[in-house]
């Protein structure tokens, strides 16, 4: 029982780190777009926004790790797989929604964050911050 508690505890922390960086990402994302920029720029410009903090939240607080260059170096290749994930949300909500470009890309940046979310925590749980055998 004690597993699962911490186990929800440390899901909560990310989900927590995760609204942050959302928010940053889909303001950032907003701005870029309203700005009269396209959606594809505007979508990358807020994925990037919270990369580097995104990283130091996750490796103290959500897993308790080291940050070293083996760890930073399988988070990028996640983040690049989010990316694609999320790109290819927005995308598909734009060609698909007879909505303005502003509106189909926020609502294909929703679509994207749950499914980027537990495909960071897993990968980052037993790939990224995989504890090491002492």
């Amino acid at each position: 029982m004690r597993e699962f508690m911490a186990r929800r505890a440390q899901f909560f922390i990310y989900l927590v780190g995760g609204v942050l960086s959302a928010l940053v990402d889909i303001g950032v994302m907003q701005l870029v777009i309203h700005g009269g920029i396209s959606y594809q720029v505007g979508t990358s410009a807020g994925f990037a926004s919270g990369l580097l903090l995104n990283y130091i939240y996750h490796a103290r607080l959500t897993f308790r790790a080291a940050a070293t260059s083996t760890s930073f170096f399988r988070y990028i290749c996640v983040v690049i797989l989010n990316f694609l994930l999320t790109l290819s949300c927005v995308a598909v909500a734009v060609a698909l929604l007879q909505l303005s470009v502003q509106t189909s890309s926020l609502i294909g940046k929703i679509v994207s964050l749950p499914i980027i979310a537990i495909n960071g925590f897993v990968l980052g749980k037993y790939w990224i911050f995989k504890p090491t055998a002492d």
